[in-house]
């Protein structure tokens, strides 16, 4: 699955990280204007931090610049934005941001949605349904997520709203059952991708992680392979607590993605550089807006360019 990236989609991540750009970009920029020597590189360091790169990141970056410096002691400020830039798209391309490609043979594409409850995450859901529909693609959608009626509901709202098949069971039924129903019936209509929204689980409640093991199962035993990618919904404005809920999920649930949510609300956008850098998880799509075509495909280059310009 190949999505376009427009001169819209950049604009809106401009726009999404404004807040960001205000509190990294610009102070990234004051801290390179003025002398340059090792204390410098303590407050880039400590600036990194706090934009939510993370403490391993903000040492990696910091002491490559620094070392930038004792090369060639006659840089001057963009020769280390220049750098800075370049080292964090060193990071952020190490791992393809696009979705599995499958040959027609092998459809529906999986897509199962997991993440907490308040990260965004059956509204993601229908913004990726959106998305697929806007890029020719057909798809259907489950309502996995049994133990909220309400999530049941808006899912079908959404379905209703963007035209889109949807398979749903009653509320408290098993949620694995809603999956397999859902793979069957999309190999059934020929659809082209199958996205399923699971329970919006506490990542620190063990029995509710392990149950994802069992949609996982089921969809395989429907499909025969599959989910083909698994995308775990986080909240930008959380910062590090993002980056602790990824490892936990990642460790019972090994994730293909990341669609990071909210990066219009945050001034710290680091938090998707740290997200790679330590957990080796790419961010595959990121929220800019409340509205239902605010979610872009993530791109390396838009979103290091938005930090800084």
């Amino acid at each position: 699955m190949v999505f376009q990236f427009f001169k819209s989609s950049l604009s809106k991540f401009k726009s999404a990280l404004s807040r960001a750009r205000s509190l990294f970009g610009d102070k990234i920029r004051s801290l390179f204007q003025g002398k340059i020597d090792e204390r410098t590189f303590e407050q880039l360091e400590q600036l990194l931090y706090e934009a939510d790169f993370g403490v391993a990141t903000a040492m990696e970056l910091s002491n490559q610049i620094n070392l930038l410096y004792r090369a060639h002691p006659s840089y001057q400020r963009d020769d280390y934005l220049k750098a800075l830039r370049e080292h964090l798209l060193s990071i952020l391309n190490k791992y393809p941001t696009g979705l599995v490609k499958l040959e027609s043979s092998e459809l529906p594409l999986i897509v199962m949605i997991v993440g907490v409850n308040g990260n965004g995450k059956t509204t993601s859901v229908a913004k990726l349904a959106h998305l697929f529909k806007e890029n020719n693609e057909k798809v259907l959608v489950a309502a996995a997520d049994t133990f909220r009626a309400a999530a049941i509901d808006q899912l079908e709202t959404w379905s209703k709203r963007l035209q889109i098949d949807i398979v749903k069971g009653v509320p408290n039924c098993d949620p694995a059952a809603v999956a397999f129903d859902a793979v069957k019936a999309g190999k059934a209509r020929q659809v082209d991708v199958v996205l399923i929204d699971t329970a919006g689980r506490l990542h620190t409640k063990t029995p509710l992680m392990q149950e994802l093991e069992k949609i996982k199962r089921s969809c395989n035993k429907a499909a025969g392979n599959g989910p083909h990618e698994i995308l775990l919904v986080l909240d930008a404005t959380t910062g590090q607590n993002a980056l602790d809920q990824a490892k936990t999920f990642h460790k019972f649930t090994p994730l293909t993605g990341v669609i990071l949510t909210k990066l219009d609300g945050t001034a710290k956008g680091g938090i998707a550089v740290a997200i790679q850098r330590e957990l080796g998880v790419p961010i595959k799509f990121v929220g800019t807006g409340e509205g239902i075509d605010d979610l872009q495909p993530f791109d390396p280059e838009s979103f290091v360019s938005s930090l800084f310009d």
